[in-house]
């Protein structure tokens, strides 16, 4: 019986200059894929991927596409080196999100593409209207933080694994959280260095214009099942899908409630597909009952297919 798997795709923040090179270099169906990207969003995300600067690739028109494409990559290399690996669900952190969805078939490579640009460049442009900060809470209870976001009249962005929990919104309502943390519980409190507030309502203008872009799209229902990060649960139906990914840039990320659910539909063994380990990491602090495997680059990619095929 061949092995199964669930797909993880990362999300922004994972990005690391020279992401993809050495798959390219190695893999035709890689270069393929990046050359499409190229010609498609009328820039070489390539080059921004394979050169830099890091200040280039981490903002967020940028950053989310080429997560999005060197995700997708290593998926196809996957499929190259072990052929008979089953892929029973997939899901991804924030913009992984899309990634997953490509990954089932929801739309094809060059619709998300597409897609994941608009999201970036809305939210990019988003945050060069507002005044917004991110804040990780480190150690506190989930009870409290809710409480300390109200007080401060700032939002719960991410909800990563137990005892990190990310805050966003303005930043005078993230500077006042920092300052009453401790009143919490709350161990550390770590300013993020982001370009604005996600996953706030801060991100609404962003939110607005992605359902535009997403109701003309074609999606269909995904070939295996996608979990989606506002409403931790499977989403199958096209409309369920463009409501849950639009609802996804100002609501809540809730990895945690995401892992339990496919851990408790009877998911053992994890792929996760991108530039670093954040979602192994994570992990391994919500159930270390299951196995995760990351692939980044040829290194990681050969260990993995060795151990599948073992």
């Amino acid at each position: 019986m061949p092995k199964q798997a669930v797909l993880l795709f990362a999300g922004q923040g994972a990005q690391k200059v020279g992401m993809g090179k050495d798959l390219a270099e190695a893999y035709p169906v890689v270069r393929e894929l990046l050359e499409q990207a190229d010609a498609a969003l009328g820039y070489s995300l390539t080059q921004v991927m394979f050169e830099g600067p890091m200040e280039e690739l981490t903002k967020t028109s940028r950053c989310q596409p080429a997560l999005y494409a060197h995700g997708l990559a290593l998926l196809e290399v996957l499929k190259l080196k072990v052929p008979d690996l089953e892929f029973t669900a997939a899901a991804g952190l924030s913009l992984g999100e899309f990634t997953a969805h490509a990954a089932a078939g929801t739309f094809d490579f060059a619709t998300g593409l597409n897609l994941v640009f608009q999201r970036g460049s809305f939210m990019e442009e988003a945050c060069n209207s507002t005044r917004g900060a991110m804040l990780a809470m480190i150690g506190g209870e989930e009870a409290a933080i809710r409480e300390l976001a109200a007080e401060c009249d700032v939002d719960v962005a991410n909800l990563n694994a137990p005892g990190q929990i990310v805050l966003s919104g303005s930043v005078e309502g993230i500077e006042a959280a920092a300052a009453k943390s401790k009143d919490k519980g709350i161990k550390r409190a770590i300013p993020l260095p982001v370009a604005g507030a996600y996953h706030s309502r801060l991100m609404k203008s962003a939110q607005d214009r992605l359902a535009n872009v997403l109701e003309a799209a074609t999606i269909v229902s995904p070939g295996i099942p996608v979990v989606c990060n506002f409403e931790a649960r499977t989403v199958n139906r096209p409309e369920e899908i463009r409501t849950t990914l639009t609802a996804q840039v100002t609501g809540s990320v809730r990895w945690v409630e995401s892992m339990q659910h496919l851990i408790a539909e009877g998911h053992t063994l994890f792929i996760e597909l991108g530039p670093d380990a954040t979602l192994a990491g994570l992990m391994g602090k919500i159930d270390r009952s299951v196995k995760v495997i990351s692939i980044k680059d040829i290194a990681t990619l050969d260990a993995a297919v060795a151990e599948l095929l073992g």
